[in-house]
């Protein structure tokens, strides 16, 4: 069987079988060797830890080729004109660029979301957290994703940009539209809803934006408006692209991080014991292990802008690479037992935050949330168990549950 038919039978993403469970594929994948080529995805998989790590910090790829090439000279074909607007603010936000554009941008961002900023908010993701566990008690139970995993992250993000409280019901709705194209080889109709948010999201920051232009307050936006340096500030369509990176960055990991790691907790009563007996001392190693054992994002893209070499295999430029964290996390070459939930694992380097210059510049603030509720449903909710077998959702790259049902 040659190295492409293998890859391409060991992963299929679109199956329900793979989704409920990646992570035997990937010790396949890391078994038969360090780059593979799967064709129904057109992308060399990178499942080995060491790999995964030096490419993100690898100059000679990017998460754009615009600022070198374009779509023709790379060998790619534009995306459709009327997927434009996701494009647009896509595109915008640091996520996707590269230098001088993206440590310009990274640079004036970090002048308004600052550590002082991130410790700030502790004290109001604690209260909100303990708040969103009481009323989960208080009613007996119910799901944990809806009732504390969704909201908290969202009001966070929320209360830091500036957003009225009337209006944060439209948020996750859209982040969750726009989330969609980045699955692998999204349907037209994921593709319409991503754009319809795009728009509706647009809109409605370019109003935020100019009524804080006119009245400044204490919140995010009005730090991206006033950062300034060397003659530079953000533009408009940075701020806005910027403001919805946070929202959709910002909680789609810290959700899925809270109910996959719940999962996996209540699948290992042993490790849920101890962490109930020890909760201070636990707590900080677990939030670590929790993203390490059920990685929230699978998989991160890179384009290769210049031709490199892995174990002797030659990606050519205009390659994409699939950056496998799932199966970078679970590798038994950097973690003892990998398959192991150990929430006492000191020597944890996983790379569910990223690496290199797209480090995510939440993971402060995401490991502040993670904490609070777990510290908050420990003390609410000591007999909390599983109340459902939960269904998984079907997507592959942003990897969760579509309810976590709960009992206390």
């Amino acid at each position: 069987m040659d190295a492409a038919l293998e890859a391409a039978e060991v992963f299929t993403p679109s199956s329900p079988e793979f989704v409920a469970d990646p992570y035997p594929a990937y010790a396949r994948l890391r078994e038969a060797g360090r780059a593979h080529y799967c064709p129904p995805t057109g992308q060399w998989l990178i499942p080995h830890h060491a790999d995964v790590s030096a490419l993100l910090r690898d100059r000679r790829l990017g998460r754009t080729y615009l600022h070198r090439f374009t779509h023709e000279e790379f060998g790619r074909t534009p995306p459709p004109p009327e997927h434009e607007p996701f494009h647009t603010l896509n595109d915008h936000g640091m996520l996707d660029l590269e230098a001088p554009t993206h440590t310009r941008i990274r640079r004036l961002v970090a002048k308004a979301f600052t550590p002082r900023t991130v410790a700030g908010l502790r004290p109001y993701v604690e209260r909100l957290a303990d708040s969103l566990v009481r009323d989960l008690v208080a009613d007996g139970g119910g799901d944990l994703k809806a009732r504390v995993a969704e909201p908290l992250p969202v009001a966070v993000i929320a209360e830091m940009l500036g957003i009225p409280e009337s209006d944060r019901g439209l948020l996750r709705p859209w982040s969750a539209a726009i989330c969609g194209m980045y699955e692998l080889n999204p349907s037209e109709e994921t593709a319409a809803r991503a754009v319809r948010a795009s728009l509706e999201f647009t809109a409605y920051l370019r109003e935020l934006i100019a009524a804080r232009r006119e009245s400044p307050a204490e919140d995010l936006i009005s730090g991206l408006i006033a950062a300034y340096e060397d003659g530079e500030s953000l533009t408009e369509q940075e701020m806005i692209s910027t403001c919805v990176l946070l929202l959709d960055a910002g909680h789609e990991a810290t959700v899925n991080a809270t109910v996959n790691g719940w999962h996996a907790l209540f699948r290992n009563p042993a490790q849920l014991a101890a962490l109930r007996a020890d909760p201070a001392g636990l707590v900080p190693t677990a939030v670590e292990e929790l993203m390490r054992y059920d990685t929230p994002l699978q998989l991160f893209e890179r384009w290769v802008l210049d031709d490199i070499e892995i174990d002797g295999v030659t990606i050519p430029r205009g390659a994409e690479l699939a950056l496998l964290f799932g199966s970078a996390n679970h590798d038994p070459a950097v973690f003892d037992a990998p398959a192991d939930l150990d929430l006492s694992r000191r020597d944890n380097p996983h790379i569910s935050f990223s690496a290199g210059i797209h480090y995510c510049i939440g993971a402060p603030l995401a490991r502040i949330e993670l904490a609070a509720s777990l510290h908050a449903l420990l003390r609410r909710a000591p007999n909390l168990r599983l109340a459902a077998d939960p269904p998984r959702t079907p997507n592959f790259v942003i990897r969760g549950f579509e309810e976590l049902l709960v009992t206390v």
